[in-house]
């Protein structure tokens, strides 16, 4: 595995190393001794499979709250997506950036996104999926996010939303003051 920095501290992209042969080729996705030796998390609780079936959908953003923040492990299994990790730790020098990944199984790219930051994606194929790895169970009653249009943000989406669930939309707009009560 090969651990990349990104624009934002503590997002990395995990690159794949395949070994290939005529078969096709076999590749780990996970260690936990090459997790630990990074000083990355290296014990994940949940392992979950979201599922969208149509293009442009968008799921997001979302985070959890103390105590409950979470690293996650995202990796596109089928399909692509474009996903956003934006930074809500106000004392980070990227507060409030974002940044996005193209990621399928082609991409051999997976995000180890740290606590504190905020996780969306849309879908710009048809039956994607996406398995996601958290080092935090998930407790509703921190589960938090905000608006995927929120101007504090500015996320530029490629394509325009052809789905978004009724709760993704009631979120609210980031305000400074409200995102660094919650962190």
């Amino acid at each position: 595995m090969r651990f990349e920095t990104t624009t934002i501290p503590g997002l990395l992209a995990i690159g794949l190393e395949r070994n290939l042969d005529a078969r096709g080729s076999f590749a780990r996705l996970f260690c936990r001794d090459e997790f630990s030796a990074a000083g990355l998390v290296s014990v994940f609780v949940q392992e979950s499979l979201s599922v969208t079936r149509q293009a442009g959908t968008v799921r997001g953003m979302h985070f959890q709250t103390r105590p409950y923040e979470e690293v996650k492990l995202v990796r596109c299994v089928r399909g692509v997506i474009y996903d956003v990790v934006v930074d809500l730790r106000s004392h980070s020098p990227t507060y409030l950036a974002w940044q996005a990944f193209e990621l399928s199984p082609d991409s051999d790219i997976a995000l180890y996104i740290p606590e504190g930051c905020a996780h969306g994606f849309q879908t710009l194929t048809d039956n994607v999926e996406i398995l996601y790895h958290m080092s935090v169970r998930y407790s509703p009653a921190h589960a938090s996010g905000f608006r995927h249009d929120d101007d504090a943000v500015g996320i530029r989406w490629p394509r325009p939303v052809t789905m978004i669930s009724e709760k993704d939309l009631s979120w609210p707009t980031l305000s400074v003051n409200k995102v660094r009560s919650n962190q």
